[in-house]
């Protein structure tokens, strides 16, 4: 369905405290307007002065999410892959920083002209050609069309904050210039305070004035709650925001995520949206999403999954957000299955204080070590691939979780007792993992992004792996975001001891994934499969991991 040459923008931003989910928000009506067979994008802002998300530290931000053309971008942009079952391209991501990074890089090469450079207009045209860029899509469709009829533009952070005003202001300045193509909805959270066991509708009436001030009026809220909203409440924030109730749409907390198109579309989210643009569908969509509800749904026979990692911690509380994507992915694996996944955080430091308490392993049915950087929680993470590998309990090593599982390999049956990865030893007398010779000089210079494998690369599997089995083709391509690689020179030592070299890069022969054939499920990838990873197209070694945990 073509509805014209020109893109409509549907911003979507935040009030009265963040993490109430905007990401999932944007995804779900991306997914709701692709459904009704409309071409949709979806855009992802933060306000930081990083120039990507690659330097923020996952504890406190979050997962960092890599796309195919190797942009380290919020997770965000991971949701929106997963829901659109599409690829995202790295134009789709902005921060403060990358816009004026570009806005001055333009200053100094005179591309202005002698004019006064200042954030308005100068900042806010940039972010608008950004979005502009954003609606040519990669693909063309039939009419040779590469123009998206959606974008929905996710800003990130509240409403009120200092930070994003910026992009409000770029919102307001296209909604002045083209009022009949941009929209607004404000996802805002109603809290019920135990003390007083009613829910409250001032915080979000506070939110709304905020956003008015920034010259903006909300044409949609999303009411995030533990409960839906009463009628009562939605004819008050009505009269109080200046809206009509039935666009106030309630977002309760739910069991899983993916049940969020479903509800939106229940409350007519969809078509509330397309009114607004004098748009019509004849569409009945999500009969494929309302399909996978209903198998998350059924699915209760547990599938117990423990993680091994060091980003779990933020104070007294702990941040699943830091592996998102792994947890994602052993999700979609799970119930493509008819299980329900029970993921467990294991921190690796504990193992190093006492190694015996790696024993609790035995009570998971798999076991996964994710990606990281650094030397905190190496040895206990060395300490769990051990103990499953003897132990024969499935696993699944990530990045980090492969070179840490060929250093343990070397160690305990190849017998270099002082194997290591130079990332934690660089004067290890034996460098089972190491930097290679070009990425050296770059790491000297600081130049740590520009030495990195960043995106995808391709793999040529093995045809008596398991992997290959699993993948059911020879030649796969595979996301990267790693710096440290397999060192050539013990290949073979590893090799006659059992280890199956499973997958190549074909272009620089580079170690991509191993195997140890004698175990049930032993398998680490240099590559993030869970960046790949689908509700609808579970990624097939997740699936062969939690099939092989379960049998």
């Amino acid at each position: 369905m073509i509805i014209n040459k020109k893109p409509r923008f549907v911003f979507v931003v935040g009030g009265v405290m963040s993490g109430i989910g905007k990401g999932i928000t944007t995804a779900s009506t991306a997914r709701i307007f692709k459904d009704y067979g409309f071409r949709v994008t979806a855009v992802k802002i933060d306000p930081y002065l990083n120039i990507d998300a690659g330097t923020m530290n996952p504890t406190e931000h979050g997962e960092v999410f890599v796309t195919d053309d190797g942009m380290e971008c919020d997770q965000d942009v991971g949701n929106y892959e997963r829901f659109l079952g599409e690829d995202i391209p790295k134009v789709n991501y902005m921060t403060a920083g990358l816009v004026y990074q570009s806005v001055i890089e333009k200053e100094r090469n005179l591309a202005y002209g002698g004019k006064c450079v200042e954030v308005i207009p100068h900042i806010t045209d940039e972010v608008e050609r950004r979005l502009m860029k954003a609606a040519q899509l990669a693909k063309a469709d039939s009419t040779g069309s590469r123009q998206a009829d959606f974008v929905l533009v996710e800003i990130g952070g509240t409403v009120g904050e200092y930070q994003n005003l910026i992009f409000l202001e770029t919102a307001r300045i296209m909604k002045l210039k083209m009022p009949d193509r941009v929209l607004f909805m404000l996802v805002s959270y109603f809290p019920i305070p135990k003390m007083i066991g009613e829910m409250k509708t001032k915080p979000t009436q506070h939110a709304v004035r905020a956003l008015n001030s920034a010259g903006i009026q909300p044409d949609i809220i999303i009411a995030r709650s533990a409960v839906p909203l009463d009628e009562s409440r939605k004819l008050k924030v009505s009269v109080f925001c200046n809206m009509q109730p039935q666009d106030i749409i309630s977002a309760p907390d739910i069991a899983s995520i993916y049940e969020v198109p479903v509800n939106f579309e229940e409350d007519n989210l969809g078509r509330r949206i397309l009114a607004k643009f004098g748009l019509k569908t004849k569409a009945k969509g999500l009969k494929q999403w309302k399909d996978l509800v209903d198998r998350i749904r059924k699915s209760q026979k547990p599938a117990r999954i423990g993680i091994v990692g060091k980003y779990f911690g933020t104070g007294d509380f702990i941040l699943s957000d830091s592996y998102l994507s792994v947890i994602e992915a052993v999700k979609q694996a799970a119930f493509s299955l008819n299980r329900k996944a029970e993921v467990a955080w294991l921190d690796a430091e504990s193992y190093e204080r006492d190694a015996k308490s790696a024993g609790e392993l035995k009570k998971f049915d798999g076991i996964i070590v994710p990606g990281g950087f650094g030397a905190r929680g190496v040895e206990g993470k060395i300490k769990a691939i051990e103990y499953v590998r003897k132990n024969n309990i499935p696993f699944l090593g990530l990045c980090y979780g492969l070179q840490l599982a060929t250093v343990e390999f070397a160690r305990n049956v190849c017998g270099l007792r002082d194997a290591n990865t130079t990332e934690v030893d660089p004067q290890t007398p034996h460098p089972i993992i190491h930097t290679m010779a070009e990425q050296v000089e770059k790491i000297k210079q600081k130049d740590m992004g520009g030495s990195m494998r960043l995106g995808a690369y391709d793999c040529q599997l093995n045809p008596r792996s398991i992997s290959h089995k699993l993948y059911a083709i020879s030649r796969i391509s595979e996301r990267h975001r790693h710096r440290y690689e397999v060192n050539e020179k013990y290949v073979p030592l590893l090799e006659k001891k059992g280890l199956l070299i499973a997958g190549r890069n074909p272009q620089r022969n580079l170690v991509e994934v191993i195997e140890l054939p004698k175990n049930k499920f032993f398998i680490a990838s240099q590559f993030h499969p869970e960046f790949k990873a689908r509700p609808l197209s579970p990624h097939p070694l997740f699936v062969g991991f939690i099939k092989a945990a379960t049998e």
